[in-house]
């Protein structure tokens, strides 16, 4: 596993929410749902998306979106159109205005069964801790223009959407990781796109082998000497240009990337505290708190009883 499939790996959907949205003008919708990450894709015509903070954004057809949450946006046929309906945690729908929203069949809503703007909206409800690495380093909206990577997928997960057999659910969520991963390829791949360091890294001939190795095997007791042994150059290369390209020093990366593994693993009721301190790289369950605690403020179990909750 590459060092960027290590990260793309933390957003997996599992039961996500997916909507085919077929609709005439004027339509205007309130996203309030306060989803950490949702992916939009327009199959026909177009759609305006306004953020909170004012700025705004038209999509033709074919293009993608990334909207990271939780700030609450618009989607509209025209900046101009006030919102019809709200949608709020857990998509509940309240009405705000006319025309009215309403099913249209498997997955499917809109004002008109015919309307000239067909959208697909997947969001990502708990991308875990280590999907929420990749989402903090996202802007707010990503847009990927049409024909830029993505469309194939798109008009195969919209395909899909209308289709009830066994098993669906499973295929819709590996086509919206699919649509996901490949938008955020698209994006970093632009120049001044503001991609992570850590994406940026992971074709550096030093910084690429290390990531890799800190992400496959985070139980390895690494330290930067036997990174850089391990990679073929010396410790202060290593540490030098790594702090460089991913904007911190190695041990503070693996420790963040260890502390994530962790808070993924925690929310396993089957596993036991001990267990994961051995599998991402600490020696006891005491060592693994201390450190869980000092990142991320909370212990272990209070981490454990907050998932499940």
């Amino acid at each position: 596993m590459d060092a960027v499939a290590a990260l793309l790996n933390g957003p997996r959907a599992s039961g996500a929410f997916l909507l085919r949205s077929v609709l005439r003008a004027p339509w205007s919708m309130r996203i309030a749902d306060r989803a950490p990450l949702t992916v939009l894709a327009v199959l026909r015509g177009s759609a305006w998306v306004l953020l909170a903070d004012g700025r705004s954004e038209q999509l033709g057809t074919g293009a993608v979106a990334l909207l990271r949450g939780p700030e609450p946006y618009t989607v509209a046929d025209d900046p101009g159109t006030a919102p019809q309906v709200a949608i709020g945690p857990g998509q509940v729908c309240t009405p705000l205005g006319s025309p009215a929203m309403a099913g249209l069949g498997t997955r499917s809503w809109g004002n008109d069964p015919d309307g000239e703007t067909v959208l697909v909206t997947g969001t990502y409800t708990a991308p875990g801790a280590v999907g929420e690495r990749l989402v903090r380093a996202l802007p707010p909206l990503v847009v990927v223009p049409p024909d830029d990577g993505a469309g194939a997928v798109t008009g195969l997960l919209a395909t899909e959407m209308g289709r009830d057999a066994p098993g669906q659910e499973a295929v819709l969520d590996r086509l919206l990781d699919v649509t996901l991963v490949s938008a955020l390829r698209s994006w970093a791949a632009r120049p001044g796109a503001g991609a992570p360091g850590w994406y940026l890294a992971h074709g550096d001939p030093v910084v690429g082998p290390a990531l890799r190795l800190v992400h496959e095997r985070p139980a390895e007791p690494w330290t930067v000497g036997s990174l850089a042994d391990a990679v073929g150059v010396s410790r202060a290369t290593l540490a030098r240009r790594f702090t460089e390209l991913v904007g911190e020093p190695p041990m503070s990366y693996l420790t963040g990337w260890r502390i994530a593994l962790a808070a993924d693993l925690l929310a396993d009721p089957a596993l036991t505290v001990s267990g994961i301190a051995r599998r991402v790289g600490y020696a006891s369950p005491f060592a693994l708190s201390t450190a869980f605690k000092r990142v991320t403020g909370v212990s272990p179990a209070t981490h454990r009883r907050s998932v499940s909750a």
